[in-house]
C-alpha cells in the first residue's frame, strides 16, 4: 500500500490519518511460509509439473539440463535425476495424464524426450528416454499431452510451430515421399504464426481445440509483427483411425457421384445364392403351369 522512501511513507500515514485511521497503526504483508522447500537444480528452473494422480509428486527441469523428480514424503531432495536430460536447457515438462509412467520434456536442442519411469535408475541420462522427436528447427518453449486422446501430444517452438504427435505412430513404415514431410508420428503443424510460439494451451472442454500465443517481434522497417493469439482446431480427419477415414471419404465420394456403397463381398454372395434359388422357384412354376 506505501511506496518507497521516507517520504511517500509520511505521505501515506497522512492519508490514512485523514481517513480517521491511527498513525500508530503498523501495516506488513501477509507472510506465507512454504510447505516444502525442494534443492537440487544446479540453474534456473523451467518448468515444474504435479503427477497427474498424487498430490506428493512433481517433476521439474531446468538450465542444468536435468530432469528432476520429487516427493514431499521423503524430504526436499529429488528421489531421482536424470543427468544430462538434453544437450542443451530444457524449457519444459508435462505428465502423461493418464499413462502416468511416461514424462516429456522440451528443450533448447530442438528436440523432445519422451521417458518411461519405470526405466529410470540413479544415474540415468537422455540416452535412457524411450524416444526422440524431432522436426522443430529451434529451441521448444511449451508441450502439453492432448488431455482426451491417449498417447498424443503438441509443442511449440521459436520455429513458429505447433507440432501434433502421435506415439501410436512411433515407427511406422513410411514411403520416400512421407519421410520427406517427417516421421511419422508428426501428423500435423499448425503454421499460422509468424513469431516464436511462447505457449498454447488444449481446451479441456472442447476436444481438439486448442489456443496458441506469439511473441511480438521488430521487424526490419521498425514495426512490429507477430503478438497474436490464434483459436484453432485441425480437422479430425487426421488423427482419426485411417480405416474409419477411409470409409467415410468412399461414401462421400459416392454420394458426390451418385454411385452406391460397394457391396459387401459376404452379402454379395448370399444374394446371388437367392437370386439362384428364386430362378429355380420359377422355372418349376412355368413347368407345372405348362402341364396343366
Amino acid at each position: 500500500l506505501l511506496g518507497g522512501g521516507e517520504g511517500a511513507g509520511d505521505s501515506g500515514r497522512q492519508s490514512l490519518n485523514s481517513g480517521g485511521v491511527s498513525s500508530s497503526l503498523n501495516l506488513t504483508s501477509p507472510v506465507l511460509p512454504a510447505r516444502n522447500k525442494f534443492e537440487g537444480h544446479k540453474d534456473t528452473v523451467e518448468d515444474v509439473q504435479f503427477h497427474p494422480s498424487s498430490p506428493d509428486e512433481l517433476c521439474s527441469v531446468g538450465d542444468d539440463k536435468c530432469l528432476l523428480f520429487w516427493d514431499a514424503r521423503t524430504g526436499s531432495a529429488p528421489v531421482l535425476k536424470v543427468v544430462k536430460a538434453h544437450n542443451k536447457d530444457v524449457h519444459c515438462v508435462d505428465w502423461n495424464p493418464t499413462e502416468d509412467h511416461l514424462v516429456v520434456t522440451g528443450s533448447a536442442d530442438h528436440t523432445l524426450k519422451l521417458f518411461d519411469r519405470r526405466k529410470l535408475s540413479s544415474g540415468s541420462t537422455g540416452k535412457d528416454a524411450i524416444h526422440t522427436f524431432t522436426s522443430h528447427t529451434a529451441p521448444i518453449t511449451t508441450v502439453e499431452w492432448v488431455p482426451q486422446a491417449k498417447g498424443m501430444l503438441a509443442s511449440g517452438a521459436e520455429d513458429n510451430r505447433v507440432n501434433i504427435w502421435d506415439c501410436s505412430r512411433i515407427g511406422a513404415r513410411q514411403s520416400v515421399d512421407e519421410r520427406r514431410h517427417g516421421p511419422p508420428e508428426l501428423i500435423f503443424q499448425h503454421a499460422g504464426h509468424r513469431s516464436p510460439v511462447v505457449d498454447f494451451q488444449w481446451n479441456p472442454s472442447d476436444p481438439w481445440t486448442m489456443v496458441s500465443v506469439s511473441d511480438n517481434m521488430e521487424t526490419d522497417d521498425g514495426g512490429t509483427d507477430g503478438g497474436t493469439l490464434q483459436l484453432w482446431r485441425m480437422s479430425d480427419l487426421i488423427y482419426r483411425p485411417e480405416k474409419d477415414v477411409l470409409n467415410e471419404l468412399e461414401n462421400t465420394r459416392a454420394a458426390i457421384t451418385g454411385g452406391g456403397a460397394k457391396p459387401n463381398k459376404s452379402s454379395s454372395s448370399k444374394d446371388n445364392g437367392n437370386s439362384e434359388e428364386q430362378k429355380e422357384e420359377e422355372e418349376k412354376e412355368e413347368e407345372e403351369g405348362s402341364a396343366k
